[in-house]
């Protein structure tokens, strides 16, 4: 595999990584229709634990089996596919080597009570991620959560121990907490927050939720209007979050959210783009198709990535 100049000028931003974590960026970023680009399409499928198993897979009864991400992620050219431990566990040895992985190491359930503070429980370690040759850890925070500290803590941990063993950790910053409502959740100044805190936090590789021209914090929107920071448009949007991360030195990816119209997923891909995001990590949206409507969905994302 010779590493093309775009990854390598990636790679540089990781100053202080060992050559076992720049590796398995690498290799990541070397995968699939994307490899060399320094573009990503990630295929995630954690929603089993999140919201449960018919609402994550009835719509597609195929994919209740691990088995159908595994050559889902490979038939369509993707860059990794991410899981919890379990569904890994279910194809490790028929596809070992064929594709890269992202342990999601923490995990939370929708039979908690609506009332409790939002957290996850650490479901898998990263002598795991080791045992089952995964690229990456992937750890899901809550910043905005009255447990969020507790949640920082563990992925500093986590993050150190896997750095020295070589593995990439990916941190899913996602705000939620007691004083944010679903508008605040998605803000552009409270996205961007989230976002940095998760570069503060070690991630090699960031992922958020496309935010809106909402701006939430009261003290923050005084900073935007007199900086006339543009959240005009979502590219604009986009291009902000990424220069939150570290000035733009580190890898942002962004979610694909809650099903949506094939059009949307596109236009989200077309902005993300625009905006300098380094792609796409996109579950539902495509999982939840025919398994012919996902694989031209994603065809369809790897060419707007690429062009």
């Amino acid at each position: 595999m010779t590493i093309t100049p775009i990854v390598q000028s990636i790679l540089k931003n990781y100053e202080g990584e060992n050559p076992g974590v720049k590796a398995n960026l690498a290799r990541m970023l070397m995968q699939g229709r994307l490899a060399g680009t320094g573009r990503m399409v990630i295929l995630p499928v954690d929603q089993g634990f999140e919201h449960g198993p018919a609402r994550s897979f009835a719509i597609n009864p195929d994919a209740y089996d691990p088995h159908y991400h595994y050559q889902l992620a490979l038939d369509a050219g993707l860059s990794a596919y991410a899981a919890p431990l379990g569904p890994l566990e279910a194809g490790a040895d028929t596809f070992a080597g064929q594709l890269p992985l992202i342990l999601k190491v923490n995990s939370s359930n929708s039979l908690l009570p609506a009332a409790s503070p939002k957290t996850q429980a650490i479901t898998a370690t990263v002598d795991d991620a080791l045992r089952l040759g995964c690229s990456a850890i992937g750890f899901t925070i809550y910043p905005g959560s009255s447990l969020s500290l507790e949640m920082f803590e563990d992925i500093a941990e986590m993050r150190r121990e896997a750095a020295s063993k070589g593995v990439a950790t990916v941190i899913w910053s996602y705000p939620r907490g007691e004083d944010l409502d679903k508008n605040g959740e998605t803000a552009v100044d409270v996205t961007a927050y989230a976002a940095h805190i998760a570069a503060l936090l070690g991630a090699h590789i960031i992922k958020v939720k496309l935010p809106t021209d909402h701006v939430s914090q009261p003290e923050a929107k005084k900073v935007y209007e007199s900086e006339k920071i543009d959240v005009s448009t979502q590219a604009a949007r986009v291009r902000h979050v990424v220069q939150a991360c570290l000035g733009g030195r580190r890898i942002v990816v962004f979610s694909g959210g809650a099903a949506k119209g094939e059009d949307s997923v596109i236009q989200d891909a077309r902005n993300i783009q625009a905006g300098g995001g380094n792609g796409s990590i996109i579950g539902r949206n495509v999982f939840q198709r025919p398994r012919s409507e996902a694989i031209a969905l994603l065809d369809q994302l790897v060419g707007i990535y690429t062009a």
